[in-house]
């Protein structure tokens, strides 16, 4: 990875500068941006496409894989019940399952019953979030159940209609979750016992995670709710500042993308489009401004990559043709619109974007803005595979709505 690419996800988190390149512990990544500083990946493969290592069925869901040293660590479905299990990420053998009776319905049933959230490692713990708001704790190791807090039957969240989403997102001692409940928006937890550190706000929850930011040496929690962006206090809650941002139907899903220059990009589909904000720091207090919009660029339900100053993601609603973007961070000008590509979504490692569209086809590109370059591609799954790619080492895992796969790229 090249270091202005580097600087995209730089000091997200104070633990992510020490995770190793072989794991990938939570949503987005060591620095949860879907970047990594992984190099030795293949420019190509050959036609027959890259080292397959395994494939394995596994339950409906979409929640990405985290990965620590020889452990995966992922949430499925089955009718009634929804399953936490740890496979070895070697073989792709089952390790242990921790299953819980599971009675939500989604309103989209051709789209899945989820689960969504991707597991958040810290330690010798997991964090999962399931599609009903049950927010665990589970030994590593064991499976064990160490707690249980029910985001929406005990706390008042947000009742989604395609289900709890948000993956929960590691500060110190603490896991924190968007919630949406009354006087309950955000909630922070203490990972030792699953008591409540705090919760602030009253703003209703929407499909997007968190991410952890760090403006000149002030870190701030960024949260995307329904109708807002805004920044928090992590240690306390606080309200640092906010913008407007809302999506109809309260479907924001993309997770915010934390840029050099102090640039935090927002965006979703229906009729919200597209947000580019600044930030300024003046001692302990924030500014926030918005330095542009626009209405053409709507990430649906993927993630956007920053590379050397430019955007790069796909738009396009239920039901509508995918279009590929690249676009100026800083003006907003779009470089190039194309229809090349279905859906998708990306890690960017060393110097290669890792691109996994819907339709199941992998594929190693190079992105500028002149255009977006395919230097391999191999179908690998089927529809639907929404789930982004998680890397760790030269390893890569990859799953569709039934099955999950683990393909190396050196």
């Amino acid at each position: 990875m090249n270091r202005r690419t580097f600087l995209c996800g730089a000091g997200t988190a104070a633990f992510a500068q020490s995770v190793p390149s072989a794991s990938w512990t939570q949503w987005g990544g060591p620095r949860r941006n879907f970047t990594s500083d992984v190099t030795g990946l293949k420019a190509a493969w050959p036609a027959a496409g890259p080292k397959v290592l395994w494939k394995r069925p596994l339950g409906e869901g979409y929640s990405a894989p985290s990965i620590s040293g020889d452990t995966l660590y992922t949430l499925y479905g089955t009718p009634g019940k929804e399953t936490v299990t740890a496979l070895q990420t070697s073989t792709g053998k089952t390790l242990w399952e921790h299953t819980t009776p599971m009675t939500f319905r989604s309103d989209a049933p051709d789209m899945g019953n989820g689960p969504y959230a991707a597991p958040l490692l810290v330690g010798d713990r997991v964090f999962t979030a399931g599609v009903d708001g049950r927010l665990q704790c589970l030994d590593c190791k064991s499976g064990k159940l160490l707690w249980t807090q029910l985001l929406w039957a005990d706390h008042g969240g947000t009742r989604l209609m395609y289900g709890y989403s948000s993956s929960p997102l590691a500060f110190r001692d603490l896991v924190i979750v968007p919630v949406g409940g009354k006087g309950k928006s955000t909630m922070a937890f203490r990972q030792s016992d699953g008591s409540i550190a705090w919760a602030k706000g009253n703003i209703g929850n929407v499909y997007s995670s968190p991410i952890l930011i760090n403006l000149d040496g002030l870190e701030q929690l960024v949260m995307l709710m329904d109708g807002l962006v805004f920044g928090l206090n992590p240690h306390n809650g606080d309200l640092q500042w906010q913008i407007p941002f809302k999506a109809e139907y309260g479907i924001s899903v993309a997770t915010p993308l934390w840029c050099p220059g102090n640039l935090l990009f927002v965006s979703a589909e229906y009729n919200a489009g597209a947000k580019m904000i600044h930030l300024t720091r003046n001692g302990l207090q924030t500014q926030a401004s918005e330095l542009w919009t626009s209405n053409r660029l709507r990430l649906h339900h993927g993630n956007a990559i920053w590379v050397d100053g430019s955007l790069y993601f796909t738009s396009g609603g239920k039901g509508s043709q995918a279009i590929l973007s690249g676009v100026d961070a800083v003006s907003g000008k779009i470089h190039w619109q194309e229809r090349s590509i279905q859906k998708a979504t990306f890690i960017w490692a060393d110097n290669k974007l890792i691109t996994l569209d819907e339709d199941g086809t992998l594929m190693l590109a190079s992105p500028s803005p002149k255009g977006f370059q395919v230097n391999a591609k191999s179908q690998l799954l089927t529809r639907l595979s929404w789930t982004p790619p998680s890397l760790a080492g030269t390893k890569v895992f990859i799953r569709d709505r039934k099955s999950l796969m683990a393909v190396d790229l050196a």
